[in-house]
């Protein structure tokens, strides 16, 4: 057994499955519907884990300097 992740709309109560997963998912399977609490609506922090800001000047704190 393995597993796939992806994200898909509800339509008409049916969830397309990516094309580049139709050959893998064949015959039997078993489904896991995890569902936003928000209505499927993101929150910043969805967003920014899924798409970081990149800033070339950052420099991340060290440890010891967080609890300064």
């Amino acid at each position: 057994m393995f597993a796939v992740e992806f994200e898909a709309k509800i339509q008409d109560g049916m969830i397309e499955v990516p094309k580049n997963l139709r050959s893998k998912l064949q015959n039997q399977v078993r489904v896991i519907v995890l569902s936003y609490e928000n209505g499927g609506q993101h929150t910043l922090i969805d967003q920014l884990l899924r798409s970081p800001l990149i800033i070339p000047e950052f420099v991340a704190m060290e440890r010891n300097e967080l609890y300064e």
